[in-house]
């Protein structure tokens, strides 16, 4: 096991992964910006090292400022949480050439799975069912005419390196396509300094669903079930609970062990998810994701693994030492994002936070690295914290998590909790009757949020 982790992110991820180190015996050191200084997770570390102003290019994403930090502490491994460098192949790679362990995936496969045209491609070859669509990028409009002429209309563009919605446009006839696909390209090259597309069959009213998967790199692999992360906004998750309210054990099984299989087919390392839409009982692919989730709590809360926990141990060369049988779905959870927004449109609200109470209770968890008199700062993800509930099942759930929104008070900052409030009791959202569009449609007719 290892005896240093530096953790080279902020806010709540950061706070999260030290909090399983100290349960493992494991010296954390935190890295932070000029604006981090008083953050929670460098208050807490054993070790803190400054790495750059606040801006994320010269200090979060500032990778010789990260290799000095390991080299001046001692650090054996980085645990690099979501978002920054957690999926950056090159990252991953100069760690293990300066001999530091990565807490995370092999970076051929973060490569694979960072490109969506791979990784796509990839799916297919180990099996996993696939949104029909072009092989690879498509270069020309008249070799996206034909395809999307095979695959039927409306289609789907999307950018080959994208994420977070960028890069994506839906045309629903031929007469749309070629715009779609220029201010796709235009979108994916100021994006990602790369302009490939691919087309996919777009599907009306998908779920969109995502499996959590575990593999020690040494060919043993499971999952932990699903997550139903539909209610989005841009493509934007917004709140994610566990297990789907539409998905059968039967499915959770067959799907479960397609995705475990292709794991242990490509002894994948760590924790990673694998997204698909689903309509109409069918799954389809849409990309994996080579890293903690945001979202991984529900998760936990649902099985009773700690998968910080498992990244770390598998990262140390350590087997699962389980096997699927060993997994139970225990419940029901559900997790709102608070976030420093307008509850309506989203407009971010950095600032001191004047007052903070958060809830408590049975199955209620916090998941927050701010405090009362903290000062959430502009220039990073406007996430101020996660309230995961858990209950006996999914009414209880939603019974618990009413409950405890009504008891989170925030002040000095507007935040997304008012839109919580209205979501819990929505009938539509009561009986688990939502797509990935319902969220946008009740936004854009509802009155706002207060």
């Amino acid at each position: 096991m290892f005896g240093k982790i530096l953790i080279a992110n902020r806010g709540e991820i950061a706070l999260r992964v030290l909090r399983a180190c100290k349960e493992l015996g494991i010296a954390t050191v935190a890295v932070h910006s000029t604006a981090d200084a008083d953050a929670m997770h460098v208050k807490l570390a054993d070790e803190s090292v400054c790495i750059g102003p606040p801006a994320a290019k010269d200090s979060y994403l500032n990778i010789p400022a990260l290799l000095a930090a390991c080299e001046i502490t001692g650090a054996e491994a980085v645990h690099p949480g979501y978002g920054f460098l957690a999926e950056n192949a090159r990252f991953a790679e100069i760690l293990i050439d300066h001999g530091v362990k990565f807490i995370g995936p092999k970076p051929e496969h973060i490569r694979i799975m960072g490109d969506k045209i791979e990784a796509k491609r990839t799916a297919k070859k180990l099996g996993i069912p696939c949104v029909p669509g072009s092989e690879g990028g498509v270069s020309s409009d008249e070799e996206a005419a034909r395809v999307a002429a095979e695959i039927g209309f409306p289609v789907l563009i999307k950018a080959a390196a994208g994420g977070g919605g960028r890069g994506m446009k839906v045309a629903r006839s031929p007469e749309e396509l070629s715009s779609a696909l220029s201010t796709a390209r235009s979108e994916a090259r100021a994006a990602f300094g790369d302009d490939a597309v691919y087309i996919e069959k777009y599907l009306g009213t998908p779920r969109h669903i995502e499996i959590q998967v575990l593999g020690d790199g040494q060919g043993n692999a499971i999952h932990l079930g699903e997550r139903d992360c539909s209610l989005q906004r841009r493509h934007q998750k917004v709140l994610e609970e566990a297990p789907s309210p539409i998905i059968t054990p039967e499915q959770r099984a067959r799907i479960g062990e397609t995705v475990s299989k292709a794991m242990r087919d490509m002894q994948y390392l760590g924790a990673g998810t694998v997204e698909f839409l689903y309509e109409n009982g069918e799954f389809y692919f849409i990309e994996m994701n080579t890293r903690i989730q945001v979202e991984h709590p529900v998760t936990e809360a649902i099985t009773g693994f700690d998968l910080i926990r498992e990244q770390i141990r598998v990262a140390a060369g350590e087997t699962l030492g389980y096997t699927q049988d060993d997994v139970k779905i225990d419940g029901h959870a559900i997790e709102c994002r608070i976030n420093a927004e307008h509850p309506r449109t989203f407009r971010p609200s950095p600032g001191k936070i004047t007052y903070w109470h958060v809830p408590g209770g049975l199955g209620v968890r916090i998941d927050s690295a701010v405090y009362q008199g903290y000062s959430i700062p502009p220039y990073y993800d406007s996430l101020a914290g996660k309230m995961i509930v858990h209950g006996a099942n999914r009414e209880e759930c939603l019974m618990r998590l009413k409950r405890a929104l009504d008891e989170f008070v925030v002040e000095g900052i507007e935040t997304t909790l008012p839109l919580f409030r209205e979501l819990v009791v929505n009938d539509d959202i009561k009986r688990g009757a939502y797509d990935i569009h319902w969220l946008e449609a009740f936004l854009a007719e509802g009155e706002p949020a207060s």
